[in-house]
């Protein structure tokens, strides 16, 4: 088989096609990242300059991937962001024992001076009545700022020959919902308050449909993958029940993916952690084109079910290896045979991107992310 460009590599392998090896990505989504503290450690490992590009994410502690590590491991995906708002700028105060900030939609973050994570503690909608909805102050999806440049920084992804990753103005439906109010007060509403539910919901949902009409007009002829995120599961289970997801959210997710599925031929990448197995057929009815990042310890998510069960319908992206679990604490050899038995499983027929099941965490050593790279290199190429 002749060898493929990145990009071409990723577009069989989302259409259900076997490329000649399997693609991977390192840091374009939110949740296929590295954290500062194990990349500049990585980049020691492999003698790389120290330092970093900046923060792909500063809630998360999550770094910017620079060009000559993507060279290194043979990255396969380039990531596009959004520009900031033009009325908010990032700005860390530093109070004693811990940094502290507000985001654009008012959520307050905090990260001790011992932490790893900017862990949400205000939320600005948790009292609030179904009036109050419309005198907030909600984040401007139309305002140009968020556009500049844009196209400039597509075709420059786009040069690089990696597959195109457009990220969201924001988080998932649900889960923009649950961080302005607390997780407490949404799903109490939903059972309690559908009329504030909803009526919450919508709102986050018109303000990523316009930033999408936006982004779509200008790019959708030239972006492979269209990023959207939504925290369905828990370790155990579904966060909320399979009948309250069809009655509270089924409906708007598939007005989202409908509207994007209409205005570019960019596949629909969702991000959802835990045990979702049971929502998994409704999100492929839906429109969901990939799912990520296959958490494999949770139960009912093991790969080999999932590849059977789902493995022509859903591209699965992530799944090489659990960063909770031998990832972080086990040998290399035990990362190595962890991920050969992931990776052998789900790129069978295509319909696999490696990634590591969420990002990698400050307690991964190098030598182990080293050993999941290596093993993807020896066992997943198609023959």
């Amino acid at each position: 088989m002749l060898t493929m460009t990145s990009a071409e590599r990723i577009r069989a392998a989302i259409n259900h096609q076997e490329p000649d090896r399997v693609p991977f990505d390192l840091g374009a989504t939110f949740s296929s990242g590295i954290h500062i503290t194990a990349y500049q450690a990585l980049r020691e490992h492999l003698g790389l300059p120290s330092g970093s590009g900046g923060f792909f994410c500063i809630d998360e502690q999550i770094s910017e991937i620079q060009e000559d590590l993507k060279v290194r491991l043979k990255v396969d995906t380039e990531s596009v962001m959004p520009g900031g708002p033009s009325n908010w700028a990032l700005s860390i105060e530093e109070h004693g024992d811990h940094s502290y900030f507000t985001n654009e939609w008012q959520i307050g973050l905090k990260m001790p001076r011992s932490g790893f994570y900017f862990d949400m503690v205000a939320f600005p909608l948790e009292h609030a009545t179904l009036a109050d909805l419309e005198d907030f102050a909600w984040p401007d999806p139309s305002d140009p700022a968020r556009y500049t440049g844009l196209e400039e920084r597509v075709a420059q992804a786009a040069a690089t020959g990696r597959a195109v990753v457009m990220n969201s103005i924001c988080a998932g439906t649900m889960e923009m919902a649950a961080w302005m109010t607390g997780y407490e007060r949404l799903f109490s509403s939903m059972l309690l308050e559908p009329d504030f539910a909803g009526a919450l919901l919508d709102k986050v949902l018109e303000i990523k449909l316009a930033y999408w009409e936006r982004v779509l007009d200008r790019v959708g002829d030239q972006i492979d993958i269209v990023c959207d995120s939504d925290d369905l599961g828990e370790q155990q289970r579904p966060l909320i029940s399979p009948r309250l997801y069809r009655k509270m959210l089924k409906a708007r997710h598939k007005a989202l993916y409908d509207f994007i599925h209409a205005r570019t031929n960019a596949k629909i990448y969702l991000h959802s952690c835990g045990a979702i197995r049971p929502l998994i057929p409704d999100l492929i009815e839906i429109g969901v084109d990939i799912l990520n990042p296959v958490q494999v310890n949770a139960p009912g998510m093991d790969p080999l079910g999932l590849k059977r069960d789902f493995g022509r319908e859903i591209v699965f992206w992530g799944g090489a290896i659990d960063p909770q679990g031998i990832f972080g604490r086990g040998t290399p050899e035990q990362v190595r045979d962890a991920v050969r038995r992931n990776v052998e499983t789900l790129m069978t027929g295509g319909g696999f991107v490696c990634a590591t099941v969420h990002n990698i965490q400050p307690n991964v050593p190098p030598e182990n992310v080293m050993a999941m790279w290596k093993a993807l290199q020896e066992y997943g190429v198609y023959s």
